[in-house]
């Protein structure tokens, strides 16, 4: 048991400070905060609170239970500033968001900078955004009302329009001295500086180490970067974060369809869109629309209802090749037990493959110029894959049923599905991409339908041959 030094009469559970945990709160501290919330003992819940950091508390909103959560923002609001709301998941966001009113939340919004204000106020109610408008500065309303008119997932949405550009005419001195003069008026962090012309247009990019490096009379043009990254405020988002990837990108000006520039976005925006990009393709594989953790049970349920019933109806197609070989599963009871094998070990080779196309296919590694290269790869491994497995199943087969034929059926059936499983697992993610259709939405319940078709039939049908 160590003392808090900021008042002697608290005492922390914990030998390190809060502030510290750079991996985000542990459950023992969590439950110390609820249970000192449950004691009512306000003094110790806010000495904890003051030394977290925003994306600790917004961890803190996001493990604790609805009452816990509105009873922490109802007692202790002042302790949560607006970058722990703006750092909430998006469902727990709106929840807080709504047990507010529109002053306390034109308060947070415009504590944040545009970018993060236009996620914050997005997903609100229509009607309640307006009330929270009207209580906005002229500045912040007008910033929000231009952000919202680009379209979602935009690089307009994305950007942040406070910036630091300067004339190509100035000297490396007088931009020092702007930027020393204007401090309070500029984002809070900024990595590069945008050159532009009188019509402001982007003529330039320096970054903040060539500006320190550099004497007071060099001219600020001559700093430049040799090739400017203008972004169109419609590119999506997901172009955008290719853009910086492929680059090697701090931050990049964002324009409009003039040429204008209109704002920034930096690297730490990126970030958060290649996580959602990714976790998104990750949730669609398995046929779930978003991240629903946070989300009400009856609402999940609906939200996944729609590939439910897809894979269903993909499983009654399995059902109907199955009942083509009815006679053959009577007189040997052992197809039965092994059917699941062929099957179930097809759908996971494919769905390696499948889960790498997805992915190469989301980050421009695989397009037309070496699809049928990635097809073939994919299908030598499910050969090499379906010879080993081959060799496992038929011994393991042979040995259990004492069937030296019943082996060889089910290797070779094991064989042929785990060749199908590699070509269609790469395969079809780009064949649905080539006709327009998200390939990690769609992917996993063809390919599920075709090993298991395949699968079944392979194995129901050799042995159909040679066993009866």
């Amino acid at each position: 048991m160590t003392e808090n030094t900021s008042n002697p009469d608290i005492e922390i559970e914990d030998d390190e400070s809060l502030a510290t945990d750079y991996l985000g709160l542990r459950d023992v501290e969590i439950r110390e905060l609820c249970d000192a919330l449950e004691e009512e003992n306000i003094e110790k819940v806010h000495y904890i609170l003051i030394d977290l950091s925003p994306s600790d508390k917004a961890e803190l909103l996001e493990k604790v239970n609805a009452d816990q959560r509105r009873a922490f923002m109802i007692g202790f609001a002042a302790d949560f500033e607006a970058e722990s709301i703006s750092n909430l998941q998006e469902d727990v966001r709106r929840e807080v968001l709504e047990d507010m009113n529109a002053d306390q939340i034109a308060r947070i919004i415009s504590d944040l900078e545009s970018d993060d204000a236009l996620d914050l106020i997005v997903p609100l109610d229509a009607e309640f955004q307006r009330e929270i408008m009207r209580r906005l500065s002229a500045k912040t309303r007008i910033a929000i009302q231009e952000g919202l008119n680009f379209p979602e997932k935009s690089a307009g949405r994305l950007m942040q329009r406070e910036f630091v550009a300067v004339p190509q005419f100035w000297t490396v001195g007088k931009t020092l001295d702007y930027i020393r003069a204007a401090q309070d008026t500029l984002p809070e962090d900024f990595y590069d500086i945008v050159i532009i012309d009188p019509s402001y247009h982007v003529v330039g990019e320096i970054p903040l180490n060539r500006l320190v490096r550099a004497s007071r009379a060099d001219k600020i043009d001559t700093l430049s970067l040799k090739e400017t990254h203008p972004i169109p405020a419609t590119m999506d988002q997901e172009e955008v974060a290719t853009l910086f990837r492929n680059e090697g990108l701090a931050s990049a000006p964002v324009v409009d369809d003039d040429g204008r520039l209109i704002g920034i976005i930096t690297y730490d925006d990126i970030i958060f869109v290649i996580d959602e990009e990714a976790e998104e393709d990750i949730l669609k594989l398995a046929g779930v629309k978003q991240d629903d953790l946070y989300s009400p049970a009856l609402k999940t349920s609906v939200s996944r209802i729609k590939w439910l019933t897809i894979n269903l109806m993909t499983a009654f197609l399995a059902a109907y090749v199955v009942s083509f070989f009815e006679a053959t599963i009577e007189q040997i009871v052992a197809l039965a037990v092994l059917m699941p094998i062929v099957a179930g070990m097809g759908g996971n080779a494919g769905t390696q493959s499948m889960t790498v196309a997805v992915r190469a296919l989301a980050t421009n590694e695989l397009s037309g110029a070496n699809a049928w290269r990635v097809i073939g790869k994919e299908t030598i491994v499910g050969s090499l894959n379906g010879i080993v497995f081959a060799i496992l199943i038929s011994l393991a087969a042979g040995l259990w049923f004492h069937s030296v034929g019943l082996g060889a059926v089910i290797g070779s059936a094991m064989l042929i599905n785990l060749i199908v499983a590699g070509f269609f697992g790469a395969a079809i993610p780009v064949i649905l991409d080539k006709f327009g259709i998200d390939p990690a939405v769609a992917s996993s319940v063809f390919l599920t339908t075709m090993t298991d078709v395949i699968g079944f039939f392979a194995f129901l049908g050799l042995a159909t041959i040679f066993l009866l």
